[in-house]
């Protein structure tokens, strides 16, 4: 693809295209769930899950009632495995390959919320039965060692419309919230929320 003209070819001229990272967007990201992330986690009944292996790419979704990707503590999430296709894609990567990335997404909400880690698959009894839904077991457990958690802002939700026809909204905190919680205040969360519709509303396109 070389032969491409106009084509971006080194970092900087990437980063010389986008310019400088925001301070919100940087101090956003943590290594461990912080509470407000996993209010997060625990509102979301659907997730997509990224994986690498030998064959390549694969991002498929997951979804349960909220609450369904369980917080087993600050460092580790458990996703249950159930039936499907048996195609098992996901699987069979992170057994190559244990680098992963979630991405959930609440209805009525326009943040969702980054995982990135590295996965292993349990079968032990005792997370199968944690992860049971109406009765049923699932399959395995993907356990996620969590390495980095940061919220994505609104800007896709709102170009998508994707939640137009609008959902009663979740209680869970919102972007300032969470920016004011993780910089212990260092950013103020009720300014953050105010001026962030239309700091979108000017920077959507």
């Amino acid at each position: 693809m070389t032969d491409i003209p106009h084509l971006i070819q080194t970092l900087p001229q990437l980063e010389a295209l986008f310019g400088a990272v925001g301070e919100a967007s940087m101090k956003k990201e943590v290594a461990y769930l912080h509470p407000s992330y996993v209010a997060l986690i625990q509102a979301s009944p659907f997730v997509t899950l990224a994986t690498a292996g030998p064959d390549g790419m694969d991002a498929s979704p997951r979804g349960d009632p909220p609450g369904f990707v369980q917080v087993l503590d600050e460092k580790t999430l458990l996703l249950p495995e159930r039936r499907g296709n048996n195609r098992i894609d996901s699987l069979r990567n992170i057994m190559a390959d244990p680098r992963v990335a979630l991405l959930f997404l609440i209805p009525g909400v326009g943040e969702t919320l980054r995982v990135n880690g590295r996965a292993c698959i349990s079968v032990a009894p005792e997370l199968l039965e944690r992860c049971a839904m109406a009765g049923k077991l699932p399959q395995c457990v993907i356990m996620i060692e969590v390495e980095r958690v940061f919220f994505q802002c609104a800007r896709a939700i709102q170009r998508s419309r994707l939640w137009d026809a609008r959902p009663a909204k979740p209680e869970v905190p919102s972007a300032g919230a969470i920016l004011e919680a993780l910089t212990d205040a260092a950013i103020d969360g009720a300014q953050y929320d105010r001026e962030l519709p239309a700091r979108q509303a000017k920077t959507l396109y």
